[in-house]
């Protein structure tokens, strides 16, 4: 055993301590600016902010414009299947009155 070692490589013991030695802590502290923003940036920044604001009221106006030509566009679909179905029970009628009417014909012959 030269030099007190059982073999050429070194400890686990060591290693770990090694590890622990060279790790550091980690820091979450954010950098702080120097210098605060000069006046006409944070009035531009103002400006910049102002302008998304209207830019999101207009969308929120034509979502809404949307939504009340969308319940509008439902409210006439129904109408149309109403009618449909209306006309539809019509038509069931008239097929039905145009079938007697061979039997009614044949009747009015009889007579």
């Amino acid at each position: 055993m030269p030099n007190g070692k059982l073999s050429g490589k070194p400890s686990r013991q060591l290693l770990f301590s090694e590890t622990i030695t060279q790790s550091k802590p980690m820091t979450t502290q954010m950098p702080t600016p120097t210098d605060p923003p000069a006046p006409e940036a944070t009035e531009r920044i103002l400006q910049e902010i102002a302008l998304v604001g209207r830019r999101l009221e207009a969308m929120d106006q034509k979502i809404t414009d949307v939504t009340i030509a969308s319940s509008s566009i439902c409210a006439d679909i129904a109408g149309f299947k109403d009618t449909a179905d209306a006309l539809d029970q019509r038509l069931t009628t008239v097929e039905d009155q145009m079938a007697t009417l061979p039997d009614q014909e044949i009747e009015l012959r009889s007579l």
